[in-house]
Parts: C-alpha cells; sequence; structure tokens
C-alpha cells in the first residue's frame, strides 16, 4: 500500500528485535507493522499489556531503530531521536526543585536550535510557557513547585512541557492512566482543545478506550507480542467532541466493539481480520 502525499507518518513492513541474538532466534518485539498518518491526525493505539505498544512509541520517536523495514516522519527518515517530537507519560516526572514555570521551560534549555539563544530570548521563551499554561488551566501556578501541585496539575505541566517547543507530532503513553475519572475527562477536554487549535499529529497509547474513542480519529489494536496492528477502526464521530457523547450508543458502542477485539485476542492471540 502506498503512502499518500500528505501522510505525516508512514512506517513500511517494520520489524523490531531487540537486540542481534533475539533477530537471530527471529524473536520480535513488533512485526509487520505498516501504518501511514496523515497530517494532524490524532490517531489511539490500544491492546493487552506487553503488545508492543512502548516500543512502537520508541520506534516513532526514533529513540530505536528498526531491525527492519522503514520509517518515515514528515517525508525524512528516522536516523535518531527527532527533534519535532515531544512526549508526556503516566509519571509527569517534573523536576522537583523547579517551578511550573522552570519545569515547562527545561526543552528550550536543552534542545536545538532553542538552547543556543535560550539566555537572550528567556522573557520571550517565558511568555510563550504562560500563554500555554493559562490554556491548560495553570495561569497564576507559574511559581509554584510540583509539590505545591495535585496530580492533574502535574500532568497539565506535562503536556505543557511537551508543547512549548511547538513539536509537529505529540506522543502521549498512558498521560492520564494514574488519575481520578473526573479529572481524566477533564484532561481529555484540554488535550482536545489544543490539538484542536493547533492540529500537531498526536500518537495516544492507552488502555482506556473510552478515552481512545473520545479523542481519536482513527484507533488501532495491537495484538499480543509480536505486537502487530491487526485492527484499525476509524471513529466516524464528528470532532471536537463534547463529554455528552460519551454516553450516546453510537459512542458505547464503538467501545464495545473494540472491547470484543480484545477480548478475542486475549482469549486467543490471533489475528483479527481488519
Amino acid at each position: 500500500m502506498s503512502a499518500a502525499p500528505s501522510s505525516f507518518i508512514n512506517f513500511s513492513d517494520v520489524w523490531l528485535a531487540y537486540n542481534d541474538e533475539l533477530l537471530a532466534q527471529n524473536h520480535f518485539a513488533v512485526e509487520a507493522i505498516n501504518l501511514h498518518v496523515q497530517q494532524g491526525e490524532f490517531i489511539a493505539i490500544v491492546g493487552p499489556s506487553g503488545c508492543g505498544k512502548s516500543t512502537f512509541m520508541k520506534l516513532t520517536t526514533g529513540l530505536r531503530m528498526p531491525s527492519m523495514g522503514k520509517i518515515l516522519i514528515d517525508g525524512a527518515p528516522v536516523t535518531g531521536p527527532l527533534k519535532i517530537s515531544g512526549m508526556a507519560f503516566q509519571s509527569s516526572s517534573l523536576l522537583p526543585w523547579r517551578t511550573t514555570l522552570d519545569n515547562v521551560l527545561l526543552p528550550l534549555e536543552i534542545v536545538e536550535p532553542y538552547r543556543s539563544n535560550f539566555k537572550a530570548k528567556r522573557k520571550e521563551y517565558a511568555e510563550r510557557a504562560c500563554r500555554l499554561l493559562q490554556k491548560v488551566g495553570l495561569g497564576g501556578y507559574e511559581d509554584k513547585f510540583p509539590w505545591q501541585l495535585s496530580g492533574g496539575m502535574q500532568q497539565r505541566a506535562s503536556i505543557c512541557r511537551a508543547l512549548i517547543h511547538e513539536p509537529k507530532m505529540l506522543l502521549l503513553d498512558e498521560p492520564f492512566g494514574a488519575l481520578d475519572a473526573f479529572t481524566r475527562e477533564e484532561l481529555w477536554c484540554i488535550l482536545r482543545d489544543l490539538w484542536t487549535e493547533q492540529k500537531f499529529n498526536v500518537i495516544l497509547v492507552t488502555h482506556d478506550l473510552r478515552e481512545s474513542v473520545f479523542l481519536a480519529d482513527t484507533v488501532y489494536v495491537m495484538s499480543k507480542s509480536p505486537g502487530r496492528f491487526v485492527v484499525k477502526r476509524e471513529i466516524d464521530l464528528p470532532q471536537p467532541r463534547e463529554l455528552e457523547i460519551t454516553y450516546t450508543k453510537e459512542f458505547t458502542d464503538i467501545v464495545h466493539e473494540l472491547r470484543g477485539h480484545i477480548g478475542a485476542l486475549r482469549k486467543t492471540g490471533a489475528p483479527i481480520s481488519q
């Protein structure tokens, strides 16, 4: 299948074994990954624990190189860690000795081309960070330390840090998994609004099927290890979505359909036809 000209992420028959010994044994963490994601598309990846979702993220960001196959991001081959991506994880990983503002500014201090002129442009960058914090409801918390913030506030700051260098692609690995249900839904809406406004590409790895259906344009289901994409489900609900949609039959039908696919995988491990 050839990639469309506007594709932003292209995986062509990508396989990964974690070392040469495993490769010699044909023991792969992920196999036969073919994926074409359009510019500005929001995708979610779900599947059983240990299926290779996080491995896929490492391949996408250039933290791991494939054993076989080819990866293009924004038209260029991936040969090492990408500067055009931002990442957020289940743990906010904020540095406890830095304020909220200084935590958000951290990527600009260490990533080129910002690093070289950080001191000269610090005021401009701080203003950018404050605007971002305002958008996620953290205006007025710039000088607070992580221990002074709730878990949800820390995760908002983490998302701001991932976006401060205006990446073309945001990768989220279970970012809301440790939060209570109300905070999680609040952060879904914040992420939805940021993405709707800026239209960066998003790859969300999650165990929460409601989360994947609420946020994503397309949901991919991965099989048990070795991971491969066995279901591609386009979410034909209008974007941007309001929380009320999660109570509709159309929404819950899609969630139940995805849950059925994952349940079948857990029982058999066999690929499911798309």
